[in-house]
């Protein structure tokens, strides 16, 4: 009886565990969202629950979908990709790739994809583990840390098999467009020979060891000194602290929204939206990709996107990516447009979806992506 009684308490002892631990990464991120995020405790489990389902179900974001494709990264991951076509387009029109952001998907150019759809040929992919794409087989079956070159080896198989001809403009957002400068710096000559435009929205070229995330400096260092290994342990019991997570949806719903978001009236669906998308991203996952941003330096390699239409895009408020990351990035590339949107957060492109369609339909008018194309997607996004 005594042993049962030990088994049970332990067990309690670890659901405990579980839940400080999912509400402690929560904390770690969230800084001074806390108290959004204790208001939202106090409204009924069941009506958050209900509220929730209900966003879902009438919440469009996220529905729409392309001919899908599987790419073959050089480790043998799976990479998962959708191809919006263009009926009777042309031999040599312009394709535009997608990249997405750490714990995001595809889905998160939903606007974007919206308003060019018929207009110009796309592709959009999901990230190495995340989403539809296969565990990253490196990490999964040997330990290999994750690194911001592989990604950019990882869209050089994506572009491979889904436009293996013809001219290309690159979009990234954060971590996609960190993706693509490592795209750059290891096939230099794909970015001379093909790319005709690149957009760099809420991403950094490096330093981003610095960045506070709004908390108070002296609070983040201490913050920085202990996340890897907070990380690292709570990557390693992922089915525990996956149950912890679900059960402190509240409080991570808050963090998610400080996060992604500057304005108080974003749209609640939309928030529902970015929310789904972070919390799909497996907890392990989210362990084994953040020590790369800590490393991740590529401001040698845009150089390679000098005499190309550039667009640099960011919110003035982001805290994950903050916009003085953008403007260094515009001052080593001069000729770039820098846009920086007031008022707007980290998922700037769903925050105001219209800005970042308009200047997207300008870049490719710049780029030579025909008249037709950029003037449809610019008034779809009106």
């Amino acid at each position: 009886m005594t042993e049962v009684v030990t088994e049970a308490a332990a067990a309690a002892g670890s659901w405990r565990r579980a839940g400080v631990a999912g509400a402690a990464l929560g904390v770690i991120a969230a800084g001074a969202g806390a108290g959004d995020a204790i208001e939202r405790l106090t409204v009924g489990r069941g009506m958050r629950k209900k509220a929730r389902l209900a966003l879902d179900a009438a919440g469009p974001y996220g529905s729409l979908r392309g001919m899908p494709g599987t790419a073959y990264a050089d480790d043998g991951t799976e990479l998962a990709y959708e191809a919006e076509e263009v009926e009777g387009a042309p031999d040599g029109a312009v394709t535009v790739v997608f990249s997405h952001g750490y714990c995001l998907n595809q889905d998160s150019w939903h606007f974007q994809r919206a308003a060019l759809r018929g207009a110009v040929r796309a592709v959009y992919w999901d990230q190495r583990s995340h989403a539809r794409s296969g565990r990253g087989v490196e990490q999964a079956q040997r330990d290999v840390p994750v690194s911001i070159d592989q990604l950019g080896r990882d869209l050089k198989a994506v572009i491979d098999a889904a436009a293996p001809t013809g001219p290309l403009v690159l979009v990234g957002h954060s971590m996609g467009g960190m993706t693509t400068m490592a795209l750059a710096e290891q096939f230099p000559e794909l970015i001379r020979e093909r790319v005709v435009g690149v957009a760099l929205v809420g991403t950094s070229s490096g330093q981003l060891g610095q960045v506070n995330f709004g908390l108070p400096v002296a609070g983040m260092n201490a913050v920085r000194r202990v996340l890897p290994g907070v990380l690292r342990a709570l990557g390693s019991q992922a089915e525990l602290v996956e149950r912890g997570r679900q059960a402190t949806a509240d409080l991570f719903a808050g963090v998610i929204k400080r996060y992604s978001f500057s304005r108080k009236d974003v749209d609640p669906a939309i928030a529902r939206f970015a929310e789904r998308m972070i919390e799909s991203t497996p907890i392990d996952v989210v362990a084994e990709f953040y020590p790369a941003f800590a490393e991740h330096d590529k401001a040698a390699a845009l150089a390679h996107f000098a005499g190309l239409p550039v667009l640099v895009l960011a919110g003035e408020k982001d805290l994950v990516t903050p916009s003085e990351h953008s403007e260094a990035i515009a001052a080593l590339l001069p000729d770039a447009e820098l846009v920086l949107v007031p008022d707007a957060g980290h998922l700037v492109m769903l925050e105001h979806p219209d800005v970042v369609t308009d200047r997207l339909a300008d870049l490719l008018s710049r780029a030579g992506a025909g008249g037709r194309a950029a003037a449809d997607a610019e008034s779809s996004s009106g």
